[in-house]
């Protein structure tokens, strides 16, 4: 059996120009965000313990732990909204379609017993409040007329209901059941975000307009306004107040978290502006933000989270990092003695993870291109993206160096470094071969055919290459040159996969019609066959680095492993190894192997054998 040892999480999705929402657990230092389908829980103590959930059936929007941290109500794009249990097996309590379209913030009441959802939909429906139990409505929320960006329900009584958009708008309604009393016109642009402090007393709102408004919790009218003479030079996307209601944190476009005071009279005075870890681009803007406990939370647009301590705001922060978006490149390495996991998304992101540490940092590049295809040795990279150009880059620890592209003349599907010759690289397109000396062309063959995957030897004598028709074909490569030498069939699918094993002895091949083939390549033969496990195509295979294991990862989520020396029928299987697919596999040693996929997350486990 296979048991998780560590998961390296996404980041929030986050787009520009919006805001997004991090909440936080009332009774610990979790908190909990949103990207693709799935929704994270994480401990800000210990960014490593991680707990993922994944059955909305759509993108999610927002969540939020309920005020005692025992249910968690989570949004998606359809309007749909699921309330779950925090611990155990995140048994579902109820599910309701609250709006007619995207759901861009919710609020539990401070009892527990309603909630309110705002964001976009058919006509005037763009506020909903209901019992979290029954789904029974709560209140008319009339009074606005476009997407409804942030909503919130006062924490004390008498219960208050506040809304804002992008109809620069700000609504106060009473309740419940709730009904419209008065709106501000204060702000100028999108009002983005508008918070109840934690005693009722006030609430606060932001906006594109630079401009953060101060109101009164119980009457709704306004009372003052942080300083714009130290404010933010950009819009300001996100508000949270500390627990004592005496300070608010906000982020901003203008790149920089700014602490405020909260005055008796109802201005904001400036405490102090955070210092953002800065990589000097547009992924810097800060787009949320938390004060949990003595934890100041930022997020930027990169994904970038960044954790002050409230009491001493100039200390450095510690942050994290991942992947946004779907994982589809996975190397391990070894730099410096130390074992290090690359990983690649189709964004352009390179993230380097370190076992027993997590996050490493990223590694940049001059220009951050996409990423279709990847490979990795200690000291190089080699990329393509989805043009026909190949870069071939210096890798330093955290930086690439610079490097003409290589044009090959179409678009590659395949790289390869050949380990024992490290100035020569494989590069496989759609329909042909190219071999790289250095950084230039040494030959090219065209196929004639379908190629879809390819790999070669870590001599760099021989190549196999795999078609749409589910053929292997072997070329030997003498003085640069291709030689077709013969052709397997076994595979009743394209071919998606080639991989020898470290030793060379052996090759593996996967298709998309769910089947695994290990090869003797000696004798050109089978040497284990039946691994037709997965119900999905397969999209990638690794080999363990003492040959003896191979490990295949599927669209149906689940990741096998094979002993290639006892039949397929004894494998290991790890079901709902990622969300969506599994797009990257390799082993860290003998019994520990990493796999990445479409939810953006690297997993470390290890096989405790029998």
């Amino acid at each position: 059996m296979a048991e998780l040892s560590e998961t390296y999480a996404c980041v929030p999705s986050t787009e520009r120009g919006r805001g997004i929402l991090i909440s936080g657990d009332p009774k610990s230092d979790s908190i909990i965000y949103c990207n693709g389908r799935a929704v994270i829980i994480r401990r800000l103590g210990a960014p490593m313990d991680v707990s993922i959930y994944g059955e909305h059936a759509h993108q999610t929007t927002v969540a939020r732990f309920s005020p005692n941290g025992e249910w968690i109500a989570s949004a998606d794009v359809t309007g749909m909204i699921r309330i779950w249990g925090s611990h155990g097996d995140r048994a579902l309590k109820c599910e309701f379609r609250v709006l007619s379209g995207r759901i861009d913030d919710l609020q539990w009441s401070p009892d527990g017993q309603r909630i309110v959802a705002s964001g976009d939909g058919k006509g005037k429906s763009f506020v909903r409040a209901f019992m979290w139990d029954s789904g029974t409505n709560i209140g008319e929320f009339d009074g606005h007329s476009k997407r409804v960006l942030s909503c919130d329900f006062k924490p004390t009584r008498p219960f208050r209901i506040v809304t804002c958009g992008e109809d620069f708008i700000l609504n106060f309604y009473e309740g419940p059941p709730f009904k419209f009393k008065h709106s501000h016109r204060d702000h100028s642009n999108f009002i983005n975000c508008v918070r109840f402090s934690p005693d009722g007393s006030k609430f606060i709102s932001v906006s594109s307009d630079k401009k953060g408004i101060i109101f009164d919790g119980k009457s709704g009218g306004k009372i003052g306004e942080l300083s714009a003479q130290e404010g933010h030079k950009g819009s300001i996307y996100a508000v949270s107040w500390s627990p004592n209601s005496k300070n608010v944190l906000t982020v901003s476009a203008d790149k920089t978290a700014k602490v405020w005071d909260i005055m008796d009279d109802g201005n904001g005075k400036l405490k102090c502006t955070l210092a953002c870890p800065s990589s000097g681009g547009v992924d810097d803007m800060q787009v949320g933000c938390l004060w949990h406990g003595d934890h100041l939370v930022t997020v930027s647009l990169g994904g970038m989270i960044c954790i002050f301590s409230a009491s001493d705001p100039e200390k450095p922060p510690s942050s994290f990092c991942g992947h946004m978006k779907s994982i589809n490149g996975l190397s391990c390495l070894l730099q410096s003695g130390q074992r290090t996991i690359l990983s690649t998304s189709y964004d352009g992101a390179i993230i380097k993870w370190v076992p027993g540490i997590g996050y490493g940092g990223k590694i940049h590049r001059k220009v951050n291109s996409q990423i279709k295809c990847f490979s990795a040795t200690e000291g190089e990279l080699l990329i393509s993206g989805f043009d026909n150009k190949v870069h071939r880059l210096p890798l330093n620890e955290s930086q690439c160096g610079q490097a003409e592209p290589i044009d090959v003349g179409f678009q590659p599907n395949n790289l390869r470094f050949i380990l024992k010759c490290p100035d020569l690289a494989f590069v496989s397109t759609d329909s042909g071969l190219v071999l790289l000396r250095g950084t230039a062309v040494a030959s090219t063959v065209n196929l004639g055919y379908a190629a879809t995957a390819s790999a070669v030897s870590p001599d760099g004598s021989e190549a196999i290459v795999g078609s749409q028709d589910g053929k292997l074909r072997i070329y030997a490569i003498e003085r640069d040159m291709f030689k077709e030498e013969t052709v397997l069939e076994k595979h009743r699918g394209a071919i998606t996969f080639i991989q020898y094993s470290p030793d060379a002895s052996m090759f593996a091949s996967s298709d998309a019609n769910r089947e695994a083939v290990v090869w003797d390549r000696a004798l050109r033969e089978v040497k284990l066959k039946n691994m037709l496990y997965h119900s999905a195509r397969i999209n990638c295979l690794a080999w363990s680095p003492d040959n003896r294991l191979v490990a295949t990862g599927s669209l149906d989520t689940c990741v096998i492993v094979y002993d290639v020396d006892k039949p397929a029928s004894s494998r290991i299987t790890i079901k709902g190894a990622h969300m969506g697919g599994v797009y990257g596999l390799a082993f860290t040693d003998e019994n520990s192997f990493v796999s990445a996929g479409e939810d953006a997350c690297v997993r470390v486990w290890t096989l405790l054998h029998k």
